[in-house]
């Protein structure tokens, strides 16, 4: 049995307005009166709240606190794959890596080894961008 998708819950609240908008007006414009408010009512007077209300215990809203644990145990983690998925661009990824990587060297976190590791794969990134080819490392 397949498991039913998850979203954030702004995200599903979103999706969940313009989905009873949008289909209130798809009956309205079909000519199916009758199922305009009822669509309009379970959209915006039943469902919203509900995930307003229950939060995290709504089947379809993930869970923020593996999220945010993940989040707070490896920033860089996190900041890779912002930029992978195209939230940030090279310029604002490789600038907050800079001033990821000064903080944790003022702080002591990390082993010098492991800052060279991010260090490298940042300059591998821009060799990657400046050519316009690909190498693969090993």
């Amino acid at each position: 049995m397949s498991s039913l998708p998850t979203f954030e819950k702004k995200r599903l609240i979103g999706l969940l307005g313009v989905l009873s908008f949008g289909l209130t007006s798809l009956f309205a414009v079909l000519g199916f009166n009758a199922l305009v408010p009822v669509t309009f009512v379970i959209g915006f007077f039943i469902l919203i709240p509900l995930v307003l209300v229950l939060g995290e215990d709504f089947p379809l809203v993930e869970s923020t606190a593996e999220g945010t644990e993940a989040a707070e145990k490896d920033p860089v983690a996190t900041l890779r794959r912002r930029y992978a998925t195209g939230e940030i661009d090279e310029r604002e990824f490789e600038r907050r890596l800079d001033r990821l990587l000064e903080t944790e060297e003022l702080s002591g976190d990390r082993s010098t080894t492991e800052r060279n590791r991010h260090t490298d794969e940042t300059d591998r990134m821009r060799h990657t961008d400046e050519t316009g080819r690909e190498y693969e490392f090993e």
